[in-house]
């Protein structure tokens, strides 16, 4: 495996981190978060014209990449920044299911939503998560049945993220199969407006906004149907795992530059006549931290490195990443704040927001316990 980005993929991490770095600082980022849809409209659109969104889709859809590398050297820099504009909803998770599996041709009407994502024209949430889901990528209770010329939504989602913006929702419902069957899954592309639709929106705590949906004998045409009736959860479980890159190199990322600050922190306060970094007790647990870093590194590129593998060893080694990342986030969160004293809960201060973004992205797809459950079982099939 080749650990050294291609020229391409460094040309478009220095393009953006540079535009981040002068662009994303905390006062944007506060405003981002505290606008009612959750994120900035202005930066999103930068960042398609940047390329950053077409970078995460194949060429074949009309994208510039979307291989596992691609995907962790875009969030890598994303986490590093902080940002909580919805990428990796819209463009990962939504952008892999308009795709399909590998190989895959979408239809015209896929391929339009796929362009227009890429422009930076289309908002798109995944409805997935139900409230007695958990982390079971195919538990689904929402069902969908036919009645006559239509298809009847019935059922609950839960933490839909980005669900307020979106135009369209792509939500799962089963056609068949008991609740966690992978068999009879089904994928419906549903306009929240639509009679039977009930949302409820809410802040999330590490920025961004999320809507608990109602769907109430909501009346969709067959042709809302995405994908083949009942076979959905190989398309699910691709862009679930692609989505599960993206949050370990975010969450490496941030870890990254939870690190810095803390070492910048340490170089600058001082303490009985020197700075607090001379200490050697402090030195340690902060060379600890770098080393983490380090072995956060290694994993993310293992499960990038991975992610177009064959499903079964794909998902064993994005388990194995996101339980090491997990375990490692916490402590380094951990460590940062503490090293820092008080300075580091205010809301001015950089490391508070990404503090939080280090230990909620644990709590997507999967918390290290999960994942280290998911690995034993994969491991052991």
């Amino acid at each position: 495996m080749n650990f050294q980005l291609t020229e391409e993929r460094q040309m478009l991490q220095d393009s953006l981190r540079r535009f981040l770095a002068d662009r994303y600082t905390v006062t944007a980022r506060n405003k981002a978060i505290a606008d009612p849809s959750g994120y900035s409209s202005a930066i999103w659109r930068q960042l398609a014209d940047l390329g950053v969104l077409g970078a995460l889709l194949p060429e074949a859809v009309g994208g510039y990449g979307g291989a596992g590398f691609d995907i962790a050297t875009i969030f890598e820099e994303l986490g590093r920044a902080g940002v909580v504009e919805p990428v990796l909803d819209t463009a990962v998770l939504c952008g892999s299911l308009l795709c399909g599996p590998h190989g895959a041709q979408p239809l015209p009407r896929d391929r339009q939503f796929l362009e227009r994502l890429i422009a930076g024209d289309l908002q798109l949430a995944f409805a997935h998560g139900e409230p007695a889901s958990r982390y079971e990528r195919t538990w689904v209770e929402t069902t969908a049945t036919v009645d006559g010329q239509d298809i009847v939504l019935t059922g609950r989602k839960s933490v839909v993220v980005n669900a307020e913006a979106a135009e369209l929702l792509i939500v799962s419902a089963r056609e068949g199969g008991a609740s966690g069957d992978r068999d009879g899954l089904s994928l419906f592309l549903v306009d929240p407006k639509t009679a039977g639709v009930r949302m409820q929106g809410s802040a999330l705590l590490a920025g961004g906004r999320a809507g608990e949906i109602e769907l109430d004998g909501v009346r969709l045409s067959p042709s809302a149907r995405l994908g083949t009736a009942g076979g959905a959860a190989v398309r699910v479980e691709s862009a679930l795992a692609a989505a599960e890159v993206a949050l370990a190199a975010e969450a490496l990322g941030a870890m990254e530059t939870a690190t810095r600050l803390t070492m910048d922190y340490l170089t600058t306060r001082h303490q009985f006549g020197r700075p607090i970094g001379t200490f050697q007790a402090l030195q340690h647990r902060l060379a600890e931290m770098l080393i983490k870093v380090e072995q956060a590194r290694s994993a993310v590129i293992n499960a990038a490195g991975h992610l177009e593998g064959a499903p079964q060893v794909r998902d064993r080694h994005i388990a194995a990443a996101r339980n090491l990342i997990g375990r490692t986030g916490r402590h380094i969160a951990e460590e940062a704040i503490q090293l820092h004293g008080g300075i580091a809960m205010t809301a001015e201060y950089e490391l508070a927001h990404i503090a939080k973004r280090i230990v909620m992205t644990e709590h997507r797809f999967g918390d290290a316990d999960t994942q280290l459950e998911r690995f034993i079982d994969l491991s052991a099939a």
